[in-house]
């Protein structure tokens, strides 16, 4: 069997589809058991850890991967911290110069237990909670947000980016209305 990092992008959409389920309470419990084992990792970096995307929001559907921020301070050496994580059993996905995405739990037979995605941004850069908490106090919004991820799901299923990729308008709108309600405060 070919290993992950010699599969073709093609190859790990097959191995790895969208998937949607149930709210998963344990989600929280592995976000909390994922965030403790990177403040350990990262502990030189003083990191900023919170759990965020879909597993975060009670009552909707989920791809069950935990996605997870980690807010660094912007003058951080990312190369480094590349090294740690890859150390640590993490996979790096993408590196820019300002962000970089690690994922866990991806195995050549398919998902393992518990799958997660890790993103690095520099402190600030955090839109992602601000959309988090939106629909965490808007439940018709969450609502929608799923809805929209139900019909997108059979078309993208094998095609992460496509899949992704149709969600940002709505995700850009959360935010934008997230945004909005925090200046009329």
């Amino acid at each position: 069997m070919k290993e992950l990092k010699d599969m073709t992008l093609s190859e790990l959409w097959q191995l790895f589809p969208i998937s949607l389920v149930r709210h998963n309470p344990c989600w929280e419990e592995w976000a909390d058991d994922e965030i403790d084992r990177l403040k350990r990792v990262l502990s030189a970096y003083s990191p900023i850890i919170y759990h965020i995307g879909s597993t975060a929001i009670p009552g909707i559907q989920s791809k069950p991967i935990v996605d997870i921020l980690v807010e660094i301070a912007p003058d951080e050496k990312l190369s480094c911290l590349r090294d740690t994580m890859e150390q640590a059993g993490y996979i790096c996905m993408s590196s820019s110069s300002k962000r970089m995405s690690f994922n866990k739990g991806y195995t050549p037979h398919g998902y393992a237990e518990r799958v997660f995605h890790i993103h690095v941004h520099p402190i600030g850069d955090n839109d992602e909670i601000l959309f988090r908490d939106y629909l965490k106090a808007n439940p018709n919004m969450a609502h929608e947000y799923e809805l929209l991820k139900q019909s997108l799901m059979p078309k993208y299923r094998h095609d992460r980016d496509k899949y992704t990729e149709a969600k940002t308008e709505f995700v850009n709108r959360v935010i934008a209305l997230a945004k909005s309600s925090q200046t009329r405060r």
